[in-house]
């Protein structure tokens, strides 16, 4: 299990831009397990939707983007480097998350070549699916970005 600093060890996303509260396992450029504990005080339910408060997808997506780069930059001949969107296939909406969830997010990288690699995400509150597709990424050294 990996709390806040060891993620911010691997990851370089911060507050508020930060959206995973804890990794629950991790097997190295293979899968990560991750959480995020929705909570009233989230800066973007103030705009998304005022009296409705709901959870944007796109930040959904890139809850699960930082579990899987944990995963892949927990890799030792990875540390350091970026992992980058490169890309988004397949992707549903299934269930709308709100405050008070705790959002379970699940990424398994399914291909590495070279520096670009994808992943199956699946995104739940409690056993409901709220979210699942593939997502696509390249790894950069900062210098190169």
């Amino acid at each position: 299990m990996l709390e806040i600093g060891q993620i911010q060890e691997i990851i370089p996303h911060r507050p508020p831009f930060l959206l995973v509260d804890r990794i629950l396992e991790v097997e190295e450029g293979v899968r990560a397990i991750g959480i995020k504990n929705v909570t009233m005080n989230e800066p973007f339910f103030a705009g998304h939707f005022p009296g409705y408060p709901v959870m944007p997808g796109v930040l959904i997506v890139e809850a699960l983007a930082q579990v899987g780069a944990a995963a892949i930059l927990k890799v030792e001949a990875n540390r350091g480097k970026l992992a980058f969107f490169a890309g988004i296939d397949n992707f549903r909406f299934r269930g709308q998350v709100v405050p008070g969830d705790t959002l379970t997010l699940e990424l398994e990288i399914t291909r590495l070549k070279g520096s670009v690699g994808k992943g199956r995400g699946v995104a739940r509150v409690g056993e409901r699916v709220v979210a699942e597709g593939e997502l696509m990424f390249a790894l950069s050294s900062p210098a190169e970005s």
